[in-house]
């Protein structure tokens, strides 16, 4: 398991299909900041509330100078049916080996009901035009995240 992200880390590059079938890379996306959002499964009630409230904040997320990449372990047309299905306007990036959940330190051990696993941490690292990290939130609450994360950007007053 790799260590947690903080800010000032240079972000690690990655590669991921995206819900097309497209090759995206972090490095692509370096002319503005970006939130990279670690979810763990398509189409489940967090992860869609998680995925909506993006949706319906993008608009002045972009307006401020991010964008919006989220990343789960789920195949490519998995991901391509949940952005149908929710209307979903930005990325979703498919880790299925979660080699990029492991590098940012969003991939590790759960417990749910007495029942330790490994699995996707939910988690939002936020990187700066210059590939470091900017804000780095591991175990975070799906219903509510993205208006903290907006606090914690200063977007909202």
């Amino acid at each position: 398991m790799a260590e947690r992200l903080i800010p000032g880390d240079v972000a690690p590059d990655f590669t991921l299909q995206d819900e097309t079938g497209k090759s995206v890379s972090l490095s692509d996306l370096r002319k503005r900041k970006t939130i990279v959002y670690f979810y763990p499964a398509a189409s489940t009630p967090g992860c869609t509330k998680e995925a909506c409230d993006f949706r319906d904040t993008l608009g002045s997320l972009q307006a401020a100078g991010y964008d919006v990449v989220g990343v789960s372990p789920d195949p490519v047309k998995a991901l391509a049916k949940f952005a149908e299905e929710e209307n979903l306007t930005f990325r979703l990036l498919s880790d299925e080996d979660h080699a990029v959940a492991e590098a940012y330190g969003a991939w590790g051990e759960k417990k749910n009901y007495g029942r330790s696993y490994m699995g996707l941490i939910r988690s939002t690292i936020v990187v700066d035009p210059d590939g470091k990290v900017s804000l780095a939130q591991y175990n975070v609450r799906a219903t509510g995240h993205v208006a903290k994360l907006r606090r914690d950007l200063k977007l909202d007053k």
